[in-house]
This record gives structure tokens, sequence and C-alpha cells, in this order.
């Protein structure tokens, strides 16, 4: 059986990794542990926005404490595991501290895995790709890292 550790934030349903994970299910026995680092709300895309504020002429930031971060995460690990149950996939998963590396060097230290499979935002707006996190992981670990992008969000 091979074993995959996925690591995914904000595109944890994205069509791409989805593709991805029904790639490795046929190709035969598979489990995926599911890291979702707990990305702080200020991180989130759908925060990243520049909204004017006419009075100010500033951009709003949008408070919320680390707690708001696990929550949003724990519900897309919910969301991802129903999804892969339903397609027949193997699979758990934890939220984890809000650095990926840190996430997954805690999912590594008690589990074995094949490969680490990590998908992010576009490049254009992936923070994880402008810091290599791809690169870092494989030489950190390793282990083949195969890197998915989604197209678009």
């Amino acid at each position: 059986m091979h074993r995959y550790l996925v690591v995914a934030n904000q595109t944890l349903g994205s069509p791409e990794l989805a593709d991805l994970v029904r790639e490795r299910v046929a190709a035969g026995p598979a489990e995926f542990w599911l890291v979702v680092p707990a990305t702080r709300v200020k991180d989130l895309s759908a925060s990243a926005m520049a909204v004017p504020m006419p009075v100010m002429g500033g951009v709003p930031a949008i408070p919320a404490p680390p707690e708001e971060a696990r929550r949003l995460a724990q519900v897309k690990l919910d969301a991802a595991l129903k999804e892969l149950a339903a397609a027949g996939a193997t699979a758990g998963g934890e939220v984890c501290d809000p650095d990926p590396v840190r996430a997954v060097e805690a999912a590594v230290s008690g589990r074995e895995f094949d490969e680490i499979i990590v998908s992010t935002l576009p490049a254009r707006m992936s923070r994880w790709l402008h810091q290599d996190l791809p690169g870092r992981l494989a030489r950190k670990f390793g282990l083949p890292v195969t890197h998915v992008a989604t197209r678009d969000v």
C-alpha cells in the first residue's frame, strides 16, 4: 500500500487535487493523510483582496484569532475526508501548525510516507510557492514531492 501525505489548506477541495488523488487510487492501494496548516485568516486569499476604504484610503484588516484559522481549516479537512471516503479512499488527517514545514515535520515524526503531495494556489497567488515549499520539503524529508496547483480561484 502506498502512503501519501497531502499538504493543503485553501486548495484542499480543488478539482486538480481531487484528480491527482484519483490517479493515485487508480494506481493501486493507497492511504492518504491530510495535513492542513491553520493558515492565519489574514493570509487567506479571500482576505488578500485590497478593498479601498473611501475615507481613509487604506486596506481593511480582517482581525481573527488563531482559533478562527483552526476552525476554518477543520471545516475544510472534514469536507475533504468525506469526499475521499465517498470516493473509496482510506484517509485521515489533522489541522496543524500554520507553518507547513513544521506541520509536515509533525506528521512524518509518527508515520511513514512514500510521497508528499503539496497543493497550492496558482503561482501568482501562492505564498507557499514563493517560499519554495515543494523544494524545501523534498530536501528536508528526502521523499518525492509532487506539486499540484489550482488553475484559478
